[in-house]
């Protein structure tokens, strides 16, 4: 369904920003060589962070890799088709869930102060640490482009590998990998179908 402009009118976000996350957003597959600094970094963490999870549980970490050295021992992971792409992005995040997300529920939910005991199962735990992070890397993504930069996400990789090679200690689980920086004029391809309101939404 096409969006009129009575229904644009009802979304009290402005047409800007309306565009700026969503109708002109793209998966970047292609970037220009300008960096993303630490600093829009930290404004899309400040920003996302507000985001409402399980228990405000927040069981999303990010690795940034930055070094040369760092992106050669992802790269060994990457898919073919995601390598180069990869290899030439100014800013590469590592998305992951932390499997023991319950440490900091005292801190972060002290209205149930026994939290933390709700979660002594390790695999219930991985399950919710893995479904809460997912929910956050939607967050994480409209806040890169909220940061006016563009995104693109990947799951073309080897998990158990970028586990081994950047969380040896085993309690995080990587999810997501997202190239980031300016896209470059080739960044993307004509956008696909989307489903329509009729086809997804049900009233009962």
């Amino acid at each position: 369904m096409t969006l009129t402009v009575d229904d644009d009118l009802l979304l009290a976000l402005g047409r800007e920003a309306q565009d700026l996350l969503f109708r002109n957003a793209r998966t970047a597959n292609t970037f220009t060589d300008e960096p993303v600094d630490e600093e829009q970094v930290r404004a899309i963490h400040e920003l996302v962070r507000l985001a409402p999870t399980a228990l405000n549980a927040q069981p999303l970490r990010t690795l940034l890799v930055r070094s040369d050295a760092a992106r050669m021992r992802l790269l060994a992971h990457v898919s073919d088709g995601n390598r180069a792409k990869t290899a030439t992005a100014p800013l590469v995040a590592v998305l992951a869930a932390d499997t023991e997300f319950h440490e900091n529920l005292p801190e972060l939910y002290p209205r149930r102060p026994k939290a933390r005991e709700w979660f002594t199962d390790p695999a219930y735990r991985e399950a919710q640490a893995k479904f809460n992070a997912t929910l956050q890397i939607g967050y994480f993504l409209i806040g890169v482009r909220a940061a006016g930069l563009a995104a693109g996400p990947m799951a073309g990789f080897d998990n158990a590998g970028v586990d081994r090679e950047f969380f040896p200690d085993g309690r995080h689980r990587s999810l997501l990998l997202v190239n980031i920086g300016r896209p470059g004029p080739d960044a993307w391809d004509e956008r696909l179908p989307r489903l329509g309101f009729d086809e997804t939404v049900w009233t009962i």
